[in-house]
């Protein structure tokens, strides 16, 4: 009997921890703002100038955030769960991720832009990861990191197409890339408190900063490479925190 009194006793300590974990579980918000040198981007209607002086439209822009990391305010970092999210442009509640993380004090978090390599000789997957996406090409080249499709006078390309498809997760040319960002102010997390946390991504670093991509030069890229590994060293400086709300 007294055997039994204690395990009864430990399983409700163990529950009661359970539940008191549960409840100590937040939400942070992340919303992406996609602009082009500081100007809303608009799909199809809007013209935009690149640091070449080349004109361009954008028909089309997605790219993939995954393995999110909070930032404590002592610097320590929390790795969260997987979480694969597909920001596109032409879909604006996806815009908008929502994150479970746990009760805290968080001073900023970092994530990939781009799929880990483990997914990417998984296989085509379900979710965010379907290829019904368009970012998918195959086991062997893995997915898209980052998508961007418009059209340039200066592109030599069929229709004045620019076509780039960003990928590659192996060798000297990964095109994965981890961003990190720190908030202006504390994030607090709790299961009364939501933060939202504005990320402006700006497309005009992605032909500008480190290496100048030259429409002319440069309209289509659609495998792992030099060229595509330049375009993702240039979109991990597109990433700024703008605006924190806290819900």
């Amino acid at each position: 009997m007294k055997l039994q009194a204690r395990l009864f006793f430990a399983l409700c300590i163990v529950f009661m921890a359970c539940k008191k974990e549960k409840q100590e579980q937040g939400t942070l918000l992340i919303t992406f703002n996609n602009v082009v040198n500081g100007a809303s981007l608009s799909l199809n209607t809007s013209s935009y100038t690149n640091s070449a002086g080349e004109a361009f439209t954008v028909s089309t822009f997605k790219y993939y955030i995954s393995n999110i990391t909070l930032t404590r305010l002592d610097n320590s970092q929390l790795q969260l769960p997987d979480g694969y999210y597909l920001v596109d442009e032409s879909k604006p509640a996806s815009k908008t991720i929502r994150i479970p993380a746990p009760k805290g004090e968080y001073r900023g978090f970092s994530f990939l832009v781009g799929v880990d390599s483990t997914r990417n000789v998984s296989g085509a997957q379900t979710d965010a990861l379907d290829p019904v996406h368009g970012m998918f090409w195959s086991w062997n080249s893995g997915y898209i990191m980052a998508r961007m499709e418009g059209t340039s006078p200066a592109s030599g390309a069929a229709g004045q197409a620019l076509t780039f498809h960003i990928g590659g997760f192996k060798g000297p040319y990964n095109a994965v890339r981890r961003v990190t960002l720190v908030s202006p102010i504390s994030l607090t997390v709790n299961a009364e408190r939501k933060p939202e946390v504005t990320v402006k991504a700006d497309l005009y670093t992605w032909f500008s900063n480190p290496f100048q991509v030259k429409f002319q030069q440069t309209s289509t890229i659609h495998v792992p490479g030099k060229d595509a590994w330049r375009i993702s060293e240039n979109y991990s400086n597109m990433f700024r925190i703008t605006d924190v709300t806290d819900l």
